[in-house]
């Protein structure tokens, strides 16, 4: 009461004024809030896994020559310019200059990515030396495909899946059809590889059995390979080269020969990674940036790829030369994709705002005219069929994911999904399972959308507190029903399989996860 009696007014109000605002705060609980915000921090801490590593790359040192001067007296002669001759050093600089180490031969005088020609995969590694070599004997060694051209019989190397129950199934087919419970979809830590730097634009599966394999393109230029299987010893399987000199628009693998992989660039070029020559061959030179690139699954002889605003070129690989180009849109397009049933219908999507479907038969370089045409109210950043050929599903910067159906195509539905990913993200592309029934696609809550087509709606949210960013990009495995491989724009992907399957990020380097319902 002393204490209180002695204090002025001033002091009275002020340790009122604390004792309400302490009532308040414990009324709102804060202090428990701020707690479970900190569990929540603790848990979202980035997962260090496998990740590519760069070759260092020394620059030289120029050494400057030691000259070592000595006065004429030191020397013995007489202060006569005509006799001592000058000033001149009777030691010769020759000797004192330093040579500049060579650390490796083409890390000096590596061609550039931007030079036309064909460009050999020892000069485009980018990682540690000697592991491009172990690349090249891991796709020479793996079966060569899945499939023989010209049928549809599996090779002698896929014995066990001939004797298996589901080969008639197979048989036929360019790819596994199958459901899968994505409940049991689960991502874990080893299963997370950093692949390139940068944002990644492009990626796939190799179609094979006997191995895991994921190719990578980002916006630098680099392409990356994970062999998710791969050792500590061998980089854990990850390997990194530097082929293009911009973005990677488009990366396709010839079904029937996995040591030829085509690859795209904005920089115009389209290059040939062929494993048996060791080496990135030129196919195509544009003056014009290339956006997207296709092989159609029924003729793997025919490339097509989108050039400039709108335009689409179909070019014959073994003859080297065009076979028909012409412009299908009023803008770029975005993506090129074929029916899996129809070997002559092929669908287009562009920033436009349209995605229209095309016969091969009925189109013409003067006034090529759609079959079909799907329109969003902004741009349409992909387009794909259906594993059946059914279904055709479209992503656009309009918040929504058309569904299109029919013998024509001309029943489409539309699904509401946010789809504004940004400038620094890359842009969400939904793709189909390994049936009609779904559509994985990213969403910016860090997490992967499942949209069933029969309930035209979102069913399933794929989530795990070891994504550090947004997934973007995905690709399904043909042959591994429940194997999804999935990319961020930052460089990070993972892996959710049914058996294995990965997933990818948007952090500003690739990772890439598999994970086991097991």
């Amino acid at each position: 009461m002393g204490n209180n009696e002695r204090m002025t007014e001033y002091e009275r109000r002020r340790l009122e004024n604390i004792k309400r605002n302490d009532e308040m705060l414990a009324a709102l609980k804060i202090h428990s809030k701020l707690n479970d915000l900190s569990a929540v921090a603790a848990k979202r801490q980035r997962v260090e896994g496998k990740s590519y590593k760069r070759s260092p790359v020394k620059k030289p040192k120029t050494e400057s020559p030691v000259v070592l001067r000595r006065s004429l007296r030191t020397r013995g002669v007489p202060p006569d310019a005509a006799t001592a001759k000058g000033l001149s050093d009777d030691i010769d600089y020759e000797k004192q200059i330093k040579k500049t180490p060579q650390l490796n031969s083409y890390s000096v005088d590596r061609k550039s990515p931007r030079e036309q020609g064909p460009l050999a995969m020892r000069d485009a590694y980018t990682g540690d030396d000697g592991l491009d070599q172990k690349l090249i004997e891991t796709l020479s060694c793996s079966q060569k495909s899945i499939l023989s051209e010209g049928d549809t019989v599996p090779c002698e190397s896929i014995d066990n899946l001939e004797k298996s129950e589901d080969f008639e199934t197979f048989k036929g087919r360019k790819m596994l059809l199958g459901a899968v419970n994505v409940d049991k979809l689960q991502l874990k830590s080893e299963n997370i590889a950093r692949l390139v730097p940068g944002r990644i634009m492009s990626l796939k599966f190799f179609p094979t059995l006997d191995m895991q394999m994921v190719v990578v393109g980002n916006k630098f230029g680099d392409i990356g390979f994970w062999n998710v299987n791969g050792m500590k010893d061998d980089g854990d399987g990850i390997y990194l080269f530097h082929p293009h000199s911009g973005p990677i628009s488009g990366i396709v693998i010839d079904p029937y020969s996995i040591t030829k992989m085509y690859s795209s660039c904005y920089d115009g070029f389209v290059r040939l990674m062929d494993v048996e020559k060791e080496v990135f061959d030129m196919v195509y030179c544009s003056e014009y940036t290339v956006y997207s690139m296709s092989l159609s699954p029924h003729n793997i002889k025919s490339l097509y790829f989108s050039e400039g605003k709108g335009g689409v070129n179909m070019w014959d690989v073994r003859a080297g030369k065009s076979l028909l180009s012409c412009d299908l849109h009023e803008d770029r397009i975005n993506t090129i994709d074929f029916n899996p049933e129809n070997e002559n219908v092929f669908v287009t999507s562009s920033t436009d705002g349209t995605a229209c479907i095309w016969d091969l038969r009925r189109m013409n370089a003067d006034k090529p005219t759609p079959l079909m045409t799907v329109s969003h109210k902004r741009a349409v950043h992909s387009a794909y069929f259906s594993p059946t050929g059914k279904f055709l599903a479209t992503t656009s910067i309009d918040d929504k994911v058309g569904l299109s159906s029919g013998a024509n195509y001309e029943n489409t539905s539309m699904v509401y999904h946010y789809n504004q990913t940004g400038r620094w993200i890359s842009t969400f592309r939904g793709i189909w399972g390994w049936d009609d029934s779904s559509i994985y696609i990213g969403n910016m809550k860090r997490g992967v959308d499942v949209i069933s087509v029969p309930g035209n709606r979102i069913v399933a949210t794929l989530e795990s507190d070891l994504l550090s960013a947004i997934p973007c990009r995905f690709d399904v495995h043909l042959y591994n029903v429940g194997m999804l491989a999935g990319a961020t724009s930052g460089g990070q992907g993972n892996v959710f399989p049914r058996e294995l399957m990965c997933f990818q990020d948007s952090g500003l380097n690739f990772r890439i996860g598999i994970v086991d319902s097991t």
